[in-house]
């Protein structure tokens, strides 16, 4: 990732420094992922519209019914078919992503610990009041490492209550760990609300960080990287 990237200066004043951000594997776990995430909540949302309440079925009083035009799947046997297929998709490229950051020791940038705390605020602040921009000093600000690090628990959290709904019998111990597979359900469907909240802020600091940002997840190379300056 950032902080080992592999920089190109020139000596001339008036050039392009360009960093080797991210490579292939950080590239290929992300788009597996953005696909993944956005059949599961779509497919996820037409299985939950077969019994869309938390509470028991007699009486059923429902949570909320999402819209046919949000949900994916026609009905829910397809649902079922899209959900379990990318579920795999998901944990694989999620697995393939948490064991090139522990293998390269890239997990120290991206992880949010108790001293990223007082950065928060300003960052977010900066993004979404129009409020000054902190210094930038390293590939990720406090506010980019508390949504991926949130990422990676919702979904560690939303694979593990997953296996306790496609197979609660074959993972009793989890299940009960989990507090039962009502629980689990909750748990589920509160992990996919961790995703749907992050989407729409991460989309705002694509498109407020600019092009390169987003050009440096397809090629890997970011021009003139902020910390660098």
């Amino acid at each position: 990732m950032a902080t080992s990237a592999t920089l190109i200066e020139s000596e001339k004043p008036d050039t392009i420094t360009v960093a080797y951000e991210h490579p292939w594997t950080v590239r290929v776990a992300h788009w597996l992922n953005a696909v993944a995430v956005f059949v599961l909540i779509t497919s996820g949302l037409r299985i939950f519209r077969a019994f869309p309440s938390f509470g028991p079925k007699i009486p059923q009083q429902n949570f909320w019914v999402p819209p046919p035009g949000i949900t994916l799947g026609g009905w829910l046997g397809g649902a079922l078919q899209w959900h379990f297929t990318f579920m795999w998709i998901f944990a694989g490229s999620g697995l393939m992503y948490v064991i090139y950051q522990v293998v390269t020791g890239h997990w120290r940038q991206v992880l949010f610990l108790p001293r990223d705390i007082p950065g928060v605020w300003p960052m977010a602040r900066h993004y979404f009041l129009f409020g000054k921009k902190p210094a930038i000093e390293a590939a990720y600000n406090p506010l980019q490492k508390l949504a991926y690090t949130s990422t990676i628990f919702f979904g560690a959290m939303s694979f593990l209550t997953g296996l306790v709904l496609y197979k609660p019998a074959q993972f009793w111990w989890l299940t009960w760990m989990l507090g039962g597979f009502h629980l689990a359900r909750i748990w589920h469907f509160a992990a996919m609300c961790g995703f749907v909240a992050f989407i729409p802020g991460h989309l705002i600091m694509v498109l407020l960080h600019g092009w390169n940002n987003f050009y440096s997840m397809i090629t890997g190379w970011k021009r003139d990287p902020e910390y660098l300056e």
